[in-house]
């Protein structure tokens, strides 16, 4: 489902560059649809109106997508996180301690600061 949104998503992204690419500029000299004169299919001012318009679409749709996209990326279904937590730190509460070792065992050494079990002899 997020695959199918997220290519939605681009083809509005780039139907957007295009409709935004084809107004005529402040100026008029640099829009692609605004040239070739008033004897085309559409007037100026009515293709101005359906661009603005198709601009404004397609931009709402773009916003829509991005927060959908969002949506779905932060409300992850429960099944896809770990069933179990993580090990526990060792020395925590409730953590499994290991065996007691044998007497005259080599013994690991123990973080700075942790009270030494009294050696036996």
């Amino acid at each position: 489902m997020q695959t199918v949104i997220l290519v939605i998503h681009l083809m509005i992204a780039v139907a957007l560059v295009g409709s935004v690419l084809l107004q005529k500029s402040e100026g008029g000299a640099l829009g692609i649809g605004g040239g070739g004169g008033m004897s085309g299919f559409m007037t100026g001012r009515s293709t101005a109106n359906l661009l603005t318009r198709t601009t404004a679409i397609l931009a709402a749709a773009f916003f829509m997508t991005s927060i959908v996209l969002v949506v779905m990326a932060t409300h992850r279904p429960s099944g896809t996180g770990p069933s179990a937590p993580g090990p526990a730190a060792p020395g925590a509460p409730g953590a499994p301690q290991p065996p007691a070792s044998t007497p005259g065992a080599p013994q690991p050494p123990s973080a700075p600061g942790t009270p030494q079990p009294p050696a036996q002899q």
